[in-house]
């Protein structure tokens, strides 16, 4: 694995999972003999949050109907009841966690579908993470891969490609199957 400029850390090991997210095809190019075709193109969704400036009216979490690219902006709440919008899907080829606050017009556009009273000036830029698709810009959605030894050749290797949040959901039944994969 590099570490700094010109050096080069090599480490052996029986059994390896990759769940590296966002940077499991860098990972798994880095081992040697690692085809190509078995590692899949991850593209970078980014999400944007917008948080509510004032107190949440909702006690609950509102979501609206699914559209191809995910849940939608849904509005979530934290400990305190903070409300908090997203996320939306942003398209971006590096790792950037900044929040455009001019991407509030579309966040307006699409909560006041479900919550018209949402009065201008409520929203301001919270948070962003991205997750790792899949499926490129307009394709439709694309379930997650966990790859064992009959995938990719190697025994002791298992990867976990294009997990994302629904992840979280189903850890323990992911888990169970690495386990399995792995013995």
């Amino acid at each position: 694995l590099p570490d700094l400029p010109g050096e080069l850390h090599c480490f052996h090991a029986k059994q390896v999972i990759n769940a590296a997210g966002l940077g499991a095809n860098r990972i798994a190019s880095l081992i040697p003999g690692m085809p190509k075709l078995s590692q899949p193109p991850l593209y970078f969704a980014k999400g944007n949050y917008f948080s509510l400036a004032s107190r949440c009216p909702f006690s609950r979490l509102i979501y609206p109907m699914p559209n191809e690219a995910g849940l939608g902006v849904h509005l979530t709440l934290d400990l305190a009841g903070q409300g908090r919008f997203g996320p939306d899907v942003e398209w971006v080829d590096h790792e950037d966690y900044d929040v455009d606050p001019r991407r509030c017009e579309s966040f307006y556009h699409e909560i006041r579908s479900y919550w018209p009273g949402l009065a201008d000036d409520a929203l301001q830029p919270a948070y962003a993470g991205i997750r790792p698709k899949l499926q490129a810009p307009g394709e439709s959605a694309h379930d997650f891969r966990i790859e064992g030894p009959e995938s990719h050749g190697f025994p002791g290797l298992v990867q976990l490609l294009g997990i994302e949040s629904p992840g979280l959901t189903a850890s323990l039944a992911i888990a169970r199957m690495v386990r399995s994969l792995m013995m």
